[in-house]
């Protein structure tokens, strides 16, 4: 946490844990400040036991819940406010404004989400289907590797696409995070047509 202290120095340092469906401008924070940026599957379950491991300065998830050292390894809305609001009053600045700070390292990045829902029996033939997928592009954009990690999440030149099926609910997830805002809208219609079949 970039805190300066009264004596001009840095703030804390210390490892970033993330969720494979967080943004990827965590690990290009991470490596501009030189610290590791460890992904997990989804949730505070996976996330928080390395956090302890590794003695993790933050970890964080999609959803837009964050933990940090010193403090439970869990989701504290109220802390994470709080830091926010340290870092409007350190600096002068609005969220707008910090934000572009955060781009002017990361570039801007764009993401969304649909939640589509399965017909009883349906996640079998989902999971085949995605097992089975070797798709070249999605949307113009070439497919450059793949993680299993929690679900399937297709590496793209620009981004990545992601099929989560939920474990709580009858859902199949579609993540997307792209540079180019323009294409987050095709990127995540080609990945409802990949699946298409599987869902009828």
């Amino acid at each position: 946490l970039p805190r300066p202290s009264p004596g001009g120095a840095g703030g804390l340092r210390g490892a970033v844990v993330k969720s494979v469906t967080t943004t990827a401008m965590a690990r290009l924070l991470a490596e501009h400040h030189g610290v590791d940026c460890i992904e997990t599957p989804v949730g505070f379950k996976h996330i928080g036991p390395v956090m302890m491991r590794e003695d993790a300065l933050i970890g964080g998830e999609e959803s837009g819940g964050y933990g940090f050292r010193g403090h439970l390894p869990e989701r504290d809305g109220i802390l994470s406010a709080l830091y926010l609001l340290d870092a409007m009053a350190i600096s002068g600045k609005g969220p707008a404004e910090l934000l572009e700070d955060v781009f002017a390292i990361t570039g801007p990045h764009s993401y969304d989400r649909v939640d589509l829902e399965l017909e009883p029996g349906a996640n079998d033939a989902v999971r085949a289907a995605l097992e089975a997928a070797s798709p070249a592009e999605f949307a113009g954009l070439p497919v450059t590797g793949v993680d299993t990690t929690d679900g399937w999440r297709f590496l793209l030149s620009e981004g990545w696409v992601l099929f989560r099926l939920s474990g709580t609910e009858p859902l199949l997830r579609i993540y997307t995070e792209l540079r180019d805002e323009s294409k987050v809208v095709p990127v995540i219609e080609a990945g409802q047509a990949l699946v298409g079949d599987a869902l009828a």
